[in-house]
């Protein structure tokens, strides 16, 4: 009789589950590298040399920056991949390939003037930046080592080596004293985004590539190749995880932490958990390709791009 009421609750919650479509979709002017949200701005880089800033409030574009383009390996002319954007109080950020040894280059952009701040002689094979404060910015080096640009003088305050495996992603607290830095191992680092120190491992969870992180309120989601969603208390190290059903690229935390989405599933949908029971509570079907971008506005209201042109936005109640 137990099984009979297990299975019979189990068979609710599936026909109970919440499946959703995107309330409205916004067209880049390339395939979507990266994606921010500052006060209802979406800051957007692709593979066509640009930064848009989409205002969504007003459903517009209000900005595009562009960067000088690169020579490929055929010595052509052709736009560079912006592969990590930000903002901060008037200024923006740009890190783009360079078609030079596999070297990137730094961009900053302000009252309508581009400088460059790092460029390939710097020989700098990053992955990652973002603004810490308007004067520096957080780097994440594609051999896993992590550090500190002062924008004015162009020094790192720091550069510290967090493990030999390669470097994944990394994504800030809300007042970004902190960072999590994953990896190709699964573990997970916490640091001190003001001098570099390690003060948690999180592991025991994902043992493969995590490729994406977010962290809000003491919490750190990570989507894993191993198919498991993890979630992590950052103050107990203690973690948990979702099943998926194929490798997952892509998570997101709401601002208080209380629910998690994953990319759990080939078809590119976006699952919705509660991050204390567990529960999956909402199904999000329509993205065409393989999410990159996760990003909550707020407790039922998403945002997520893919490897094309496309960014959906998602209503949950």
């Amino acid at each position: 009789m137990k099984i009979f009421f297990i299975l019979v609750f189990m068979m609710i919650r599936v026909v109970a589950l919440d499946q959703f479509k995107p309330t409205m979709q916004i067209e880049s002017n390339g395939t979507v590298k990266d994606m921010v949200l500052h006060d209802k701005k979406l800051y957007i880089g692709t593979d066509q040399g640009m930064l848009e800033v989409y205002d969504i409030k007003n459903n517009k574009f209000t900005k595009h920056i562009k960067i000088p383009k690169i020579k490929d390996f055929m010595g052509d002319l052709v736009p560079a991949r912006v592969e990590s954007i930000d903002y901060n109080d008037g200024r923006f950020l740009l890190l783009s390939d360079s078609g030079e040894g596999g070297y990137t280059n730094i961009w900053i952009h302000e009252n309508n003037i581009t400088s460059q701040i790092v460029t390939p002689s710097d020989k700098k094979a990053l992955v990652k930046a973002r603004f810490i404060d308007k004067e520096h910015i957080l780097l994440g080096y594609l051999s896993n080592e992590v550090s500190l640009l002062d924008i004015k003088t162009k020094k790192e305050l720091y550069k510290v080596q967090l493990s030999e495996s390669k470097f994944s992603d990394f994504s800030l607290n809300e007042d970004k004293s902190k960072a999590v830095f994953s990896c190709e191992s699964g573990i997970l680092y916490v640091i001190n985004t003001k001098n570099g120190k390690v003060i948690k491992v999180l592991q025991g969870i994902n043992l493969d590539n995590v490729y994406k992180v977010d962290f809000k309120h003491s919490k750190v989601s990570g989507a894993g190749q191993d198919r498991k969603g993890s979630i992590y208390d950052i103050e107990t190290g203690k973690g948990d995880f979702m099943q998926g059903r194929f490798l997952i690229y892509a998570t997101g935390l709401s601002p208080s932490a209380k629910k998690v989405a994953f990319a759990m599933d080939e078809q590119n949908n976006i699952s919705v958990y509660d991050t204390n029971t567990k529960v999956k509570i909402a199904l999000l079907k329509g993205q065409k390709s393989t999410l990159n971008t996760i990003i909550f506005m707020d407790e039922n209201n998403l945002i997520s791009s893919s490897e094309d042109h496309t960014i959906m936005l998602w209503k949950i109640k």
